[in-house]
């Protein structure tokens, strides 16, 4: 799924504005919660009927979203607008998406000072860019060189965040087995 289409899925709900602050909070809670645990509508607040098609939709975001987050090419993307869209909205997304995951991330009680270094300051960084914005004469080659800096900082951030909070088990290299 991609922004737009995630906009169209959270317009049945009356939240099209909402797409990248929702999949910030469905990252952010995928770092501290079991998958099936992330109650998907909670996510979005919305006192509308739920059509048919919204819940597998958001349940597939939720694979999907899954799936990039422990790969181990790192393939993640943080789904923001098209770079066709206008400078300013798509600031304004990456700092919603950033504020969605630090909701996410306290969906459960997560104790900072145990995390490394490297995550606290993660999302120290993920907390001061929820007040991103683009200044009013900047130089627009400079200020699209920036956004995408801070992209790929959060692209890389979360998942960095995720593979904390989710270890893989490594391999002993004392503890392999011979065949003979």
């Amino acid at each position: 799924m991609d922004y737009d289409a995630l906009s169209d899925t959270l317009a049945a709900l009356g939240e099209p504005e909402a797409a990248a602050e929702y999949h910030g909070a469905l990252c952010g809670a995928l770092c501290v919660l079991e998958p099936e645990k992330i109650d998907l509508l909670h996510l979005v607040e919305s006192d509308r009927a739920l059509p048919a098609s919204v819940r597998p939709a958001l349940e597939r975001l939720r694979a999907d979203t899954l799936a990039a987050l422990t790969d181990e090419a790192m393939s993640f993307q943080p789904l923001l607008p098209d770079d066709s869209v206008a400078l300013v909205p798509r600031a304004t997304a990456l700092a919603s998406w950033c504020s969605g995951f630090l909701f996410g991330l306290a969906s459960r009680r997560l104790d900072l000072e145990r995390c490394s270094e490297e995550a606290r300051e993660i999302v120290g960084d993920l907390t001061e860019l929820t007040r991103a914005a683009v200044g009013d004469e900047a130089d627009a080659n400079i200020e699209e060189g920036a956004y995408a800096e801070l992209v790929e900082y959060v692209r890389v951030g979360a998942q960095l965040v995720f593979m904390e909070m989710h270890p893989r088990p490594t391999l002993d290299p004392t503890d392999s087995q011979h065949l003979h």
